[in-house]
């Protein structure tokens, strides 16, 4: 970095902002707040939270939790507005859609805002299970509008998490800094040996129908032997835990809840493979999950669902094996067929995780957001 983006660097106050997330997501606070803090920014990250505390440098301030979703995009986001401009930030960085009125107004007060869009929150609309289905489609393009707008008018520049998220916007305010792992976060080093590992198939993340929870579950149950699938994250709706306990394959799931990035680490260096079995949909087969490089830095194969973005990245690494993510027997027979193979197995675990290390890490990505804010705040 040149001596005038590490002047900037050390005078900017950074706030980003999340009524959504947890204070500790991995893309907000594990790559972006502490990637802007170790090149001398001032970080505060605004999110719900039980306490107000300073975590590796980052200064965070609580909101409380909302009663019910009206809540959170009413209490909750104007209680984050006063944060907001409590925190007197140089630049204010939102990452929920539902913070764009604050964006709007942060704006017309002179600040500088930057607008994070993790996915494509108009396609994402249609499914939503809390939204009638009658009602998705215009909700989806009142919510295009609104953002295209804003995007036009208010915010500085746009960052997202994918180049096909980054066509829906001006390229000339755009950056697109993608959510590829820390170099040394899934380090093996501690791991259990490959061939000395138990029968784990692991699945690591927010889980959901759409993301594959019942086929994953029937699919352990056509596995034979004493296989298991361990599940750690949260599950959404809540009615989707009593629905996947209802199926007879579940005695060979075991759900371990939302983990610490430690915990899913700990996860991922005893199971044998990564499932990422997402439904089609135009949030799914042309996203980049982190999960899916996540076990590629872990050194575990992985079983993933057969869209042509994914297989780009998993036949082009050698790194696992595609299915119909519909169909829970092809998927207990990729999981079969690694767990029957070990040294083949081992040998895509190594494939991704080499390929982490020389294309998909934070490294490269964490680049362009220290330019970005260089830019801002020349």
């Amino acid at each position: 970095m040149s001596s005038e983006r590490t002047a900037a660097a050390k005078t900017g106050m950074v706030t980003q902002v999340t009524s959504v997330h947890s204070p500790f997501d991995t893309r907000i606070f594990g790559r972006m707040c502490r990637t802007l803090t170790n090149c001398g920014y001032t970080v505060t990250l605004i999110a719900r939270h039980d306490r107000d505390e300073t975590v590796a440098g980052v200064r965070i301030r609580s909101l409380p939790e909302p009663r019910n979703r009206i809540d959170r995009m009413t209490r909750v986001v104007l209680r984050a507005l006063v944060a907001a401009f409590a925190s007197k930030g140089s630049v204010y960085h939102l990452h929920d859609p539902e913070l764009m009125p604050m964006g709007i107004l942060l704006r017309l007060c002179g600040k500088r805002v930057v607008y994070d869009a993790h996915e494509d929150f108009p396609r994402q609309i249609l499914a939503k299970y809390w939204i009638p289905p009658w009602l998705r489609s215009s909700v989806s393009g009142i919510a295009e509008f609104a953002e295209r707008l804003a995007v036009a008018f208010a915010f500085d520049r746009v960052v997202t998490a994918t180049e096909w998220i980054a066509e829906r916007f001006p390229a000339r305010k755009t950056t697109v800094i993608r959510n590829f792992p820390l170099p040394d976060e899934f380090a093996t080093n501690g791991a259990t040996p490959y061939r000395e590992r138990p029968l784990v198939v692991a699945y690591a993340g927010h889980l959901s129908a759409l993301r594959g929870g019942a086929e994953m579950v029937e699919a352990i149950g056509r596995v034979p032997g004493e296989a298991e699938l361990h599940i750690a994250g949260t599950l959404t709706p809540a009615s989707l835990a009593t629905s996947l306990r209802a199926l007879p394959a579940w005695h060979r799931v075991r759900y371990v809840g939302p983990q610490s990035r430690d915990g899913i680490v700990r996860l991922l260096e005893k199971a044998r493979m990564g499932l990422v079995v997402f439904h089609p949909g135009p949030n799914h087969d042309k996203s980049q999950p982190n999960k899916l490089f996540e076990y590629m830095a872990a050194g575990i194969p992985v079983v993933a669902s057969d869209f042509p973005l994914w297989r780009n990245v998993v036949e082009r690494v050698g790194c696992g094996l595609l299915v119909n993510p519909l169909d829970s027997g092809a998927i207990a027979s990729a999981i079969q067929w690694l767990l029957e193979h070990p040294e083949e197995a081992a040998t895509m675990g190594r494939r991704g995780q080499e390929a982490i290390r020389e294309d998909y890490n934070w490294s490269i990505e964490s680049r362009k957001l220290v330019d970005l804010y260089a830019t801002l705040l020349k």
